[in-house]
């Protein structure tokens, strides 16, 4: 009797979802996590000081709260104890010269805020949004449904034929627009231009990438319907529900446990897993990886025959940008000098559109960035019980690091000949963060506690798929996305070797908390 029906590589937020899936259906599935725990980027940890609880990497959820795998398993997760924190103002941007602008999940709310930014960008923001929900059901099933699919085809026909042939062309070459140009064309306040810009960068994407403009829609409406919601008690709160509920049905979740290869059988067939203790398992049904494709094809597949093009497209895969991670403990809850701030679940502070522009091209050039876009997120102010009563937590991402580093655009860090990140590098860039931050932040030096820095070297030792600390999973430009996610070769999450499939932030749907290529293969798979 084999071991499982499916065994699943990873146990990343894709693979729990797939692992919940396929055990609504009756299915025994094993997850092997090489970690001591499971959650891939959902890792929650005391790493200031005590009593101070961080997600150390994801922390927001609000693609999982919209997600069809929500939708099909959320009732499921919330009997073992998923529970959401939000906030009625999911993300604001503040400038350097301290004008903000606060997007709330109130509609009326939001066209006064941007009409008072410029009188035409309140009309603007609800034109656009009302185009956006009229084409919701179509985009977001482009996004996250299953591209190789005859449902596909009828979802495309239909609006074809709702459209005309040359009305779906119009709509695929408006949704090609850069956000560039479509915030340019859509907005003139340099605030509302900039509450959007820096959205791009958590898609994977600069302001200037074919298709970026599309997702400033997707990630506003997306914000305002939803809000910016977080685990109560930390992401780890989620991944335990999630084992909770696989537990329920039958399957394990197996930290500590190290894949080394996938076993195949003559006919091309996985059959099942070795693991670097020596043992070996067996799947009755599949092997799913959810893991990056240097460490599918480079590592599990090695010393296996595999097709040209594959190899080819393997080694022509790009990652993209590296991310950092900065975490605060206070003494005290953070005094923004803006009002209207304290509530923000997510705060940007950015030059503006250009800032972003110019932050993502020097990274992408390997330039520590001289003005880092910086996402503050105030998890505290969701969720209290993360810090001592009456202190709060701060949550950073800085999405535009160099995986290498070249050289410094403000000319002020030293840095290595090899461009590898070192423990003095990574702090020297956390203060030029952190001298940001004192000019908004009125009580800042005296309510810090403790800070923790993690560079895109760190993040890629906490997760060996965040390739250079990249945690999108690859590049994301439209020529590395939908049908061509992560091959020119990929059809669905299937692979060259029958009975073996590859699911995570490498694969169609792309990265993000939704789960989406998980639900998308649980569903897929008997």
């Amino acid at each position: 009797m084999a071991d499982a029906d499916y065994i699943i590589v990873g146990g990343g937020i894709n693979a729990l979802v797939a692992a919940a899936m396929l055990g609504k259906k009756g299915n025994r599935v094993l997850v092997l996590e090489r970690e001591a725990a499971a959650g891939g980027c959902l890792r929650t940890e005391a790493i200031t000081a005590p009593g101070f609880i961080h997600d150390v990497m994801a922390t927001t959820f609000v693609l999982f709260t919209t997600s069809p795998a929500y939708a099909a398993i959320g009732a499921d997760l919330a009997r073992h104890g998923l529970e959401f924190c939000n906030t009625r103002n999911p993300t604001a941007v503040v400038l350097p010269d301290g004008r903000h602008l606060v997007l709330s999940t109130d509609r009326a709310g939001n066209i006064a805020a941007f009409t008072a930014a410029n009188p035409a960008d309140g009309e603007a923001f609800q034109q656009e949004m009302d185009r956006f929900g009229a084409d919701a059901g179509f985009v977001f099933g482009l996004l996250g449904g299953r591209l190789w699919s005859l449902d596909m085809l009828k979802t495309v026909a239909r609006e074809a034929w709702k459209r005309g042939l040359r009305g779906l062309a119009a709509f695929f070459g408006e949704a090609l627009i850069p956000a560039r140009p479509y915030l340019e064309t859509r907005y003139r306040s340099d605030l509302v231009q900039g509450l959007f810009a820096p959205w791009v960068l958590h898609c994977g994407l600069n302001p200037e990438s074919t298709y970026s403009g599309e997702m400033v829609k997707v990630i506003g409406f997306a914000l305002e319907a939803a809000g910016a919601p977080i685990v109560r008690g930390g992401a780890i709160n989620a991944v335990r529900a999630f084992e909770g509920l696989i537990a329920e049905q039958g399957g394990t979740v197996r930290t500590d446990a190290e894949v080394i290869s996938v076993t195949v059988d003559g006919a091309n067939t996985a059959r099942g897993v070795r693991l670097a203790d020596g043992g070996t398992l067996t799947a009755a049904k599949g092997v799913i990886c959810s893991v990056a494709p240097s460490q599918l094809y480079g590592k599990l597949l090695a010393g296996q025959p595999v097709p040209e093009a594959v190899t080819e497209g393997v080694a022509r895969y790009r990652y993209g940008k590296g991310d950092m991670q900065i975490h605060y403990a206070l003494r005290e809850k953070p005094k923004w000098k803006g009002a209207g701030l304290d509530d923000v679940a997510l705060i940007h502070l950015t030059p503006g559109l250009d800032g972003v522009s110019r932050a993502a091209n020097e990274a992408e050039r390997g330039l520590l960035p001289a003005v880092p876009t910086i996402c503050v997120g105030q998890p505290t102010a969701l969720d209290p019980g993360r810090a001592p009563e009456g202190q709060a937590i701060l949550w950073l991402q800085l999405p535009e690091a160099p995986r290498r580093i070249k050289g410094d655009a403000a000319g002020e860090i030293a840095t290595e000949s090899d461009g590898r990140w070192t423990d003095a590098i990574r702090e020297r860039f956390a203060d030029r963060v952190e001298a940001i931050l004192r000019r908004h932040i009125e009580n800042f030096d005296s309510a810090v506690i403790a800070r923790k820095s993690y560079s895109p070297a760190d993040l890629e030792a906490l997760n060996v798929n965040l390739v250079g600390g990249d945690p999108y999973g690859g590049y994301c430009g439209i020529d590395q996305f939908f049908i061509w996610r992560p091959l020119g070769t990929t059809i669905n999450h299937a692979t060259h070797v029958r009975s073996l499939y590859h699911i995570g932030a490498a694969t169609h749907p792309g990265p993000g908390l939704g789960g989406g290529s998980g639900y998308l293969l649980g569903k897929a798979l008997d």
